[in-house]
């Protein structure tokens, strides 16, 4: 079996209640957002099942014109049998870029990341609605509410 390669920002997350964690190990964080939100799912008693990276939704990249594949960063089952697809976003990537004091390059890349983002985004939404479950996307305000 292959190993996976982590990259140097990138953190593997071993649950403290792994009888909740229903997808593949290991499970690798790419942020720190990422990895406190693990640990929410982990640590949340309403959550009754959780996963990283489990569900594969097909998209078309508009940048490219290609068909690609999305891996939503959670999936979380409830207490109350609700399901959703989570993505964890900075709000920043959620709104089309301001062109005050930023580079040409800059505007560019952070537009087609936001463009590449709505698809996969709407794309989520489709999945969900066809599964009977919700897509929602947890930003900084969500994390670090109360801290």
């Amino acid at each position: 079996m292959k190993k996976y390669a982590r990259k140097e920002n990138e953190k593997e997350y071993i649950p403290v209640h792994p009888e909740k964690y229903c997808g593949m190990y290991p499970i690798i964080c790419r942020s720190t957002w990422e990895e406190k939100f693990c640990k929410y799912l982990d640590f949340n008693k309403r959550v009754v099942e959780w996963s990283s990276e489990c569900h594969r939704i097909g998209y078309i990249d508009p940048v490219r014109g290609k068909k690609r594949i999305y891996y939503p960063d959670f999936y979380a089952k409830f207490i109350d049998k609700k399901r959703y697809i989570i993505e964890v976003k900075p709000k920043d990537d959620l709104k089309l870029p301001q062109k005050k004091n930023k580079s040409v390059k800059t505007i560019a890349v952070k537009e087609q990341t936001y463009y590449v983002n709505q698809a996969k985004f709407k794309a989520a939404r489709e999945y969900c609605k066809k599964l009977g479950m919700e897509f929602t996307i947890i930003t900084e305000k969500d994390l670090f509410r109360g801290n």
